[in-house]
This record gives structure tokens, sequence and C-alpha cells, in this order.
């Protein structure tokens, strides 16, 4: 048995203004096993977890209460609808009254559908009761039923040390009582060797058999003994014991460390404490639901840590668990399929059923989609562009030209190639294109030559011009240009835009406003190979010839700074397209404002 879907109607954010049970707000697939939700803050993450969570209640017992935040927008009414799948015989039997049945006939599955729907009135939120069925209504779900439905829930900076202490109600006794070992208090031998333990302690403060020798305990307990018949009466006497003889108080003692390891620091005991929490999940008898929520997975983990944790994780197909994080390097870990990208008020699953992403795509991605690359899970706004350069200009452009991208938290993204299907397809959904409304701008060169490599000659202006041309248009159809647009809200996500020169560099040393800065970085950067009168002819030579010494990347940071200490660009106005559209860097101003929203 496992969560398959989760339905929400007006709870937290997402909401709208008219509840219509035939149409939820938020509809969100889970797989079997592993799901990562990632996204920018205040994308929803929490708001899933905390909605599973007020259903099923978790093992820990939490405080779980509804409060006037859970309505979205001041509506006085929400809905919560869990669905769960794969039950098996001695799973579906505890549920048998409220499963419903989907398929034919012969080849019929049985599913649990769960709701939770609380309304309110202007003086209180009114009681309500977990439910199950086939119809919307559904029957009130019964305290064994609702037993085998419970979570293990880890809770975002979770206080490790605390929790495995020994103390009363201590989380580790609980955890422990909870396993089938421990079911049967007086035939678990841990409860016997305890009580032989306690019968000890007690011997040590009487007084022993043989006369010559006394237990040196029995000096003190002899003391306090002729108190006790002084306060008392003359037959009363004390006893030690450890603790109470019960299983909990046994439990309550114990303590988990790991061994060999002296003062652990929070990032051990987290792991050690995730470790406990999850064996909940790993109870070979347990009939009920085998699911864990954990918030914040990277919580006190170093990078390195948080890629074994997750590998571990990938690897445990016989649980579902469902985490949080905001961590680059462990979306760049998990595979693609197992991640859900929270944004714009929605929850979109990654899997191959859901994205334009073929087989080979995943593959590819994930190979090469390195922790940097996954910045773009956590963006409003992606660049993708195909070398060093781009990377390291755009930024600093695009600050020149009015735009933050940081602010504005777009990312760009260096795929090292012309790749770019890869990356984009992340964002185009089968079933609507351009649901996930991340916009995404494609920069390419156009690639056309503007020397002849054979005799150094320069193509003729005109011919360059409709070569070019005709290279934009194959280009922009390669890129497919998917998804729709509104008049209120535009949508398009995915946007070519082609460089109208041979490369980025060419186009820097075409354009009025670059051209100086390009020139002189040129030459701080390779002195002797610029020192010559025909300067285009011997960049065309570097560019033409990739052996040749001309190193981009630096060249790329001389640019950069002087971007930034000269302030060449200050003078373009954006809201008057003709000063800067006949200009060679067009097509990376059209970019960053595409990208910001503009």
């Amino acid at each position: 048995m496992y969560l398959s879907k989760l339905k929400l109607w007006n709870f937290r954010k997402f909401g709208s203004k008219k509840f219509d049970i035939e149409s939820p707000d938020f509809n969100l697939d889970f797989n079997k096993n592993l799901n990562v939700l990632i996204g920018e803050n205040d994308s929803g993450k929490t708001a899933i977890i905390d909605a599973i969570k007020m259903v099923l209640k978790t093992h820990s017992y939490e405080w779980i209460r509804v409060t006037e935040d859970d309505f979205y927008n001041n509506s006085d009414r929400f809905r919560i609808e869990l669905e769960f799948k794969d039950l098996q015989p001695e799973e579906a039997k505890y549920f048998t009254e409220w499963l419903s049945w989907e398929g034919e006939k012969e080849e019929a599955e049985p599913f649990l559908k769960v709701n939770y729907d609380v309304s309110k009135n202007e003086d209180r939120i009114l009681p309500s009761d977990i439910r199950a069925g086939s119809d919307k209504d559904g029957y009130p779900l019964n305290a064994e039923a609702r037993h085998y439905l419970k979570t293990t829930y880890l809770k975002p900076l979770r206080d490790a040390e605390s929790e495995l202490i020994p103390k009363r109600y201590s989380r580790l006794s609980q955890i422990l009582k909870g396993h089938d070992i421990f079911k049967d208090e007086e035939d678990n031998k841990l409860y016997q060797e305890f009580e032989k333990f306690n019968e000890k302690i007690s011997n040590y403060f009487k007084k022993a058999n043989n006369e010559e020798f006394q237990n040196e305990g029995y000096q003190i307990k002899k003391v306090i003994d002729e108190f006790i018949r002084g306060f008392y009466d003359k037959d009363s006497k004390s006893e030690f014991r450890t603790s109470e003889a019960n299983l909990r108080s046994v439990l309550e003692t114990l303590e988990l460390m790991i061994s060999d390891v002296d003062n652990p620091g929070l990032g051990t005991l987290n792991r050690l404490f995730m470790a406990v929490e999850l064996l909940h999940l790993k109870r070979d008898s347990w009939p009920g639901l085998k699911l864990g929520l954990i918030e914040e997975l990277e919580a006190h983990l170093h990078p390195q840590v948080q890629m074994k944790v997750i590998e571990k994780l990938q690897n445990n197909n016989d649980i579902q668990l469902i985490l949080t994080t905001h961590s680059p390097n462990l979306a760049s870990k998990i595979k693609l399929e197992n991640l859900i990208i929270c944004t714009n008020d929605n929850a979109f699953p990654m899997g191959s059923d859901y994205t334009e992403l073929n087989e080979k795509d995943y593959i590819f991605l994930e190979k090469f989609l390195d922790v940097t690359k996954s910045n773009l899970f956590f963006a409003k706004g992606v660049i993708l562009v195909e070398g060093w350069s781009e990377e390291i200009i755009i930024p600093t452009l695009a600050k020149e030209i009015g735009y933050d991208l940081t602010e504005n938290e777009v990312s760009v993204i260096n795929v090292g190639n012309v790749g770019f299907d890869h990356y984009y397809k992340i964002f185009l959904r089968k079933d609507n294109p351009d649901a996930m409304n991340v916009r995404v701008s494609v920069v390419n060169d156009v690639d056309v030559t503007a020397y002849t490599k054979d005799n150094m000659e320069k193509k003729d202006e005109e011919f360059y011009q409709i070569k070019c041309k005709e290279e934009i248009t194959k280009k922009k159809n390669k890129i497919k240009y998917l998804g729709k647009s509104s008049v209120e809200k535009p949508q398009t996500i995915v946007k070519p835009f082609i460089s109208s020169g041979w490369t980025l560099e060419w186009c820097f040393y075409e354009s009025d406003f670059l051209n100086r800065i390009f020139v002189k970085s040129t030459k701080q950067v390779h002195p002797q190979i610029f020192d010559t009168e025909d300067y285009e002819e011997e960049l065309a030579i570097r560019l033409l010839d990739s052996n040749l010494r001309f190193n981009k990347t630096k060249i790329a940071y001389q640019i950069e700074e002087s971007l930034r200490n000269e302030s060449v660009l200050k003078g373009i106005n954006l809201n008057e397209e003709e000063t800067y559209q006949d200009d060679t860097i067009s097509y990376l101003i059209e970019a960053i404002k595409y990208a910001c929203g503009d």
C-alpha cells in the first residue's frame, strides 16, 4: 500500500474563490517509493507535508490541530483527500468497508480514498472526522483503521540529541516500544534481563547471609532504615530498585549513540535519529502504511553526507518516502523521476509520464545534471547558455541594464554544449506544456562563419546575412517553441534567442555598445596576438581554429570586470526597443528581459 495521490481544496496557499468538489485546487501524484519536493521558499512544500500529516497523524503522537491559517484566504471550508493504491490482502482487510474498486470486475483492484473536510463559522472551527469511501462524503474511519494509516514524520531542524537521550517518554523509547519485538512484555528477553539486574541491585543493599561479610550498600540502607522505622513504625524498611518494573521504564533508560564516536555533533546525531525513526517502516510484520515524511533532509548535514543519506534512501524500495529539500546537492543526486518541483502554487512530478523528456534525456541528465545545473529547480526563470563566457558575462550584463538576476530568482545554466533540449524539456508537460510557467531563455550562437577558412577572406555581407537568417530560422525551429500565451498572463515558457552574428565574441566585436571593452579585453589577455593592424582578421583566425590560442573564459572575465567598473550600458533605454534592437547584443538583452518576466 502506498499514497498515490493528494488533492487539496482551499488548504493554505492552494485555493480559489469557488469551492468545487469536482475541481481540486491542487492535485499531485506520488511515486511508490521516493518522492522529493524541491522548489523556492514558500512554494508549498511544507503545506503538502502538513496536509498528509493532518489526515494520517504520526507514530510519534504529535499534537496536530486545525488553525485559522489552514484555511485559504479566509475561506470557510477546506478539504484534504488522499488516495492509496496497491493494497495487499493483509493490508486491505483493515479497510474492507471503506474500499473502492477500479478496473474490470475480474481484474478490479482495490484502492482507499480518505478525506478530511473541515468547515468553520464566525465563532469557531467545527469538529470533523477522518472519513473514507468511494463517494465524496464517505464514512468515518474507526480507530483501528486510522492506526494502520499512521505515518513516520521527522520535523525540520529536529533536536536529535534531545530525542535520543534517556528520559521519561523519550522518543527512542516510544519507537522501540512500538516494535513487534517488544509487544509481549513478560516474554521479552530484555525485560527479563532487567528483572535479574534489579534483583542484583536490591541484593546489593541487603544484609548478606554470611555474617562475616556485609554488602557495601547495606551500610547505607542500614542508616536509612533506622530513620524509616522512626518516621513510620518498627517494621518499616526501605528497598532499592533501578526503576519501575515495566518495559516502558526499561526502554526509557536507554541511550543510543554511534560506537567509537565521542561527543557526536549535530550531523551525526541527525543521521542516527533518522535511522531510528525509519525503524517504523522496516517492521516486516507491520500490515499498515509504510510512509515516511522528512522535512529538510539536509538539516545539519554537509554536502558529502547528504549524498550518502539520499543514496541509501533511494535504494529502499520497500518503503515510501516524501522528503522536502532546499539543497542543490541533493537535487543533483536524486534521480529526476523522483523529483517533484513546487512552483507557482502547484507541484509537478518529473516522471516520464508527465514531462516531454524521453528515456535518453533521463539517462543524460542523471549523468550531467550536477550541483550547479540543479539550481534551475529553484528558479523562477532560467537562461540556458552553451559556454562559460555567457555564464560569466550575462549576470553582470543584466545588472548593468537594470535587471538583477538574483533578485528576480533567475538562474544562468551553462549546459557546456548545444544540447539544450535535455534541459528545457524538464519544464514542458505532456498534458499542458506551459503549466509550470517558468520562463526559459535558450541562448545560442548562430555559428555562421563571417570568414572563409581556406583563404581567410571575409564573406560578402549580403550573402552572410542571408545565411545567418536561414540558420536562425533553423535553430528556432529546432528549439521547440512550446506553450501558449494569454493577454493577461503570458505563459510561453521556452523561447530561443539566437545571435545575429557568428559567435558571442563576434557579436561583442561588432556591437556599438561593447566593441571597445571587447577589444581592450582581448588585448589584455593576448597582447602579442592582437598587436597587429588587422585586428578583425586575427580574431576571425582564432574563432575559425579552436586549436589556436584564444582564452575565451579569461577574456569573458575581463569583459565582466569592465562592465562592472565602466558602466558602458547605462544609457540603453529598454523601454524603447529601437535603441538596441539593431545592435548585435540585442539577443542577450531580450533573453535577460524574458527570463526576468518582461
